[in-house]
This record gives structure tokens, sequence and C-alpha cells, in this order.
């Protein structure tokens, strides 16, 4: 019984060599076979690949890179952004003493080649003429949709306010920075008057979130048929309000505002008027977040005594947050802003 079962095992034994022997050789052909398919000289499988993996991951984050960058575009100039516009102005030999020229008259002689023209010389060639180049007599009005006001064209409305256009982007920078503005935000300027700073907000806002009360006729027409013509915001859509005694139901009732601002608005407006404006808007004013902010000064609030205008505020459901001073980087101008907040429902 022991001899017999010896050679069972001896023969198992010599049959499961040769058996792994074979497997073995099996496995290094299909290995062989099977190897050439998974190079990467595959074009079929490159294509799977490219199709499916790195690409795919590198467009994605194309795009959303790009459209990060558009919609978060810097809205303040830094010191970067002046050191560079310094370095250009230098390397062109323009980086005069103090920012101006010595005098009035070497100011001028700068103009060579220039044919230089007034305002009021402009208005007068214009009128003239109509136009640098125009149709004669009866082919006159028959090509523009909407003849613009020589007046405007000349941009007479520049010189309206007692600081430089330019302080209107400053205006904007500090603003949008102060309320950490985004371009869903719904904004109301009370008086933008020519938008010389609402031209900004448009330009950074969604169609249609910018919101105006503008009194004043001749400053609305410069805003609506010269200066969003120009700066090519029609477009966007702003609702741009004639009106006055703070009368904002063209608005609508349910609009909820991120930010309010007046701009040297509340100086020239009676104290009682603007409290009335306070209890209008005070309940259109986003809790928590939104911001109403004053320039200049806030007497209409001061002449009451600190108790009494905190009082008032509070009883508007509005609170006092704090002063603020903004210093321009490109300009000489500074200003002063008083900002409020409505703390809860």
């Amino acid at each position: 019984m022991a001899l017999a079962s010896s050679a069972s095992s001896s023969r198992l034994r010599l049959l499961t060599v040769p058996a792994l022997l074979l497997l073995l050789s099996s496995a290094a052909l299909l290995v062989f076979l099977v190897l050439p398919s998974l190079s990467p000289s595959s074009s079929s499988a490159s294509a799977h690949l490219c199709a499916c993996s790195a690409p795919a991951t590198h467009t994605t984050t194309t795009v959303t890179t790009t459209a990060a960058a558009a919609s978060h575009a810097p809205v303040t100039t830094s010191p970067a952004d002046v050191a560079w516009l310094k370095a250009q102005l230098a390397g062109n030999s323009l980086l005069l003493a103090d920012g101006a020229a010595a005098s009035h008259e070497a100011w001028h002689r700068l103009r060579k080649g220039i044919n230089p023209r007034t305002r009021e010389q402009q208005l007068f060639d214009i009128n003239r003429h109509h136009g640098i180049s125009h149709y004669p007599d009866e082919e006159a009005n028959n090509h523009t949709a909407l003849p613009c006001p020589s007046e405007l064209l000349v941009e007479e409305h520049h010189s309206n306010y007692g600081e430089p256009w330019a302080g209107g982007r400053d205006v904007f920078e500090f603003l949008a920075n102060a309320s950490a503005l985004t371009p869903t935000d719904q904004v109301l300027e009370i008086g933008c008057g020519t938008l010389r700073v609402g031209l900004h907000f448009i330009r950074f806002l969604e169609s249609g979130r910018f919101h105006c009360l503008e009194r004043d006729k001749l400053s609305l027409m410069a805003a609506l048929q010269y200066e969003l013509p120009a700066q090519g915001l029609l477009y966007k859509r702003p609702l741009i309000v004639r009106g006055e005694d703070m009368d904002f139901s063209k608005f609508g009732d349910t609009v909820m505002y991120d930010l309010i601002y007046a701009s040297a608005v509340f100086l020239h407006i009676p104290d009682k008027l603007v409290w009335t404006g306070l209890e209008r808007l005070a309940g259109k004013l986003r809790p928590q977040r939104g911001r109403i902010f004053v320039s200049h000064n806030i007497k209409f609030c001061s002449r009451l005594g600190s108790d009494e205008c905190t009082r008032r505020l509070a009883k508007l459901g509005l609170e006092y947050v704090g002063k603020h001073t903004h210093d321009s980087l490109l300009f000489n101008h500074y200003e002063i802003w008083f900002e409020f907040r409505r703390p809860k429902v």
C-alpha cells in the first residue's frame, strides 16, 4: 500500500511540473501579445487618454480661470499700478516736476503741432459748421438717429463740478471696496448728475443693476444722450429717473439695495427732506450687508446731537458705522465719507 501510494504521488509531481511550465509559457506569450497594445505608441489608446484626462482638465481650468479673471478685475489703482505709470512717463521723458509744467505758457508750448481749441471755440465751430465733417443743407439731418446738442459734444458738463471729472473714478473705487461690491449687487445713487461717478458703477455692474434719482434736466440730458452712448454703455440699461423730493417709487416696491450713496448731495438738501429719504430707503437696504454712504458731512444728523441722531436712526432700523477719509493715488483729491448700515430686519 505504501509503495503504491508513493508511485501515485510521484506521477502527480511529474505531471505537475510540465503543467506549470506550460502555464508560465502561456502567460509569457500573453504578455508579449498584449503589451504592445498598452504602449503609448498606440494611436487609438493615445487618443482615448487625451480625450478623457489631461486636456479635458486643462480646458476646464483655462475657461474657469479666464471667466474668474474677467469677473474679478481690479477695482482700485494699486501702488504697483502707480509705479508702472511713473516708469512709462519717465521712459518717454514725460514726467514733469510736481506733476505740472513750470508755467501756463510752458504747458501750452508743449502743444506744438496741435490745433488748440477751447470748449468755447469748439462750440462755435460746431454750431457754425454743424461739426467737422457734415452733410450739407437738406441732407444734414438724414444721417443721425438721435442728434446730440453741441454743448454736450464739447463736454461742457465735465466742468460742472468743483473738482476734476476724473475724480469720479476715485469715488467709485472707494465705495466699491468699502462695500465689498460684486457685479450682481444692486446700487442706488441719489443725485447722479452727469454720471461722473455712475459710469464706473454701470460698467462694473450687471445690466440693470444701477439706479439713480436726479432732479436736474441738463445733467440727465448729458448722462443719457452723451455719456452712456460715448462710453458704449447703453446695453447696460441703467434705470435713471428724473425726480425730486426723495420720491423713489419708480424703482419698484421689491428692490433691495446693497449700496446706496449720495456724493455731495445732502449738503444742498434741507435736513427734513434728508430724513424723509432715509425713512423711505431704510427698508430697501439689504440687512447687515447693505451700506449707505454719505460724503462731506452729516449735518442733518449732527445738528440734532449725538443721542437724538442715534435714536432717530434706530427708529428707522439704521445705525452709524463710522467715518472714512479716502485719499487718491493719482489725483490731488480726498473725500470724507460717513457709513451707515441696517443691522437686522
